[in-house]
């Protein structure tokens, strides 16, 4: 799992590079939940780390597949059904929605390298909170790292309430290091 980011060869791959990075974050806040800590809500707020994932996941297939690619995306929640964005429901595992969130991820980097460059410009839905003006491909891949940021800090708070596994822990099982620090008391 991703932990620095790779070294970039243009601002293209820099910016891929670190949204990985931040998507590694997520993946490895989930490392070794079981279905029942995926979705449980251990903090003062309403949020799961299954749930950041599904969030991360329809937000970042929006930003680039929909705003972007001008595709339909066949399972954007309603107004009515916001809520659910943000939990996994009976039907969905964690397993799936991190498949499905790497099925994004890989088509958002296939979409961005097809690009001609990143100052073209596309409109952005209309919500009270995004600029009623077009942004570049450049400022759409910022905010996706930025969200992408902001859930994977949440996701380790939520991490660090289930069970105590900090980041640091979770890169050493997840990746088979040891880590002795963690051994002395």
């Amino acid at each position: 799992m991703v932990t620095l980011v790779a070294r970039e060869t243009d601002e293209r791959d820099a910016l891929l590079n670190y949204l990985e990075a931040q998507r590694g974050a997520l993946h490895r806040a989930a490392y070794g939940l079981t279905e029942e800590q995926a979705r449980q809500t251990p903090s003062a707020s309403a949020l799961s780390v299954g749930g950041l994932i599904k969030h991360l996941t329809s937000v970042e297939f929006s930003w680039i597949q929909t705003n972007i690619a001008g595709r339909t995306d066949p399972d954007a929640p309603t107004e009515e059904a916001w809520g659910d964005n943000f939990r996994l429901l009976d039907d969905e595992t964690l397993e799936g929605m991190q498949e499905r969130y790497r099925q994004v991820a890989e088509e958002t980097e296939k979409i961005i390298r097809a690009l001609p460059d990143l100052d073209q410009e596309y409109e952005l839905p209309k919500a009270p909170w995004f600029p009623d003006e077009p942004r570049t491909a450049r400022w759409i891949l910022l905010t996706m790292i930025q969200e992408t940021a902001r859930h994977a800090g949440h996701a380790d708070i939520v991490r660090e309430s289930l069970d105590g596994a900090d980041a640091f822990t979770l890169i050493a099982k997840s990746s088979g290091s040891a880590m002795p620090w963690l051994d002395a008391d």
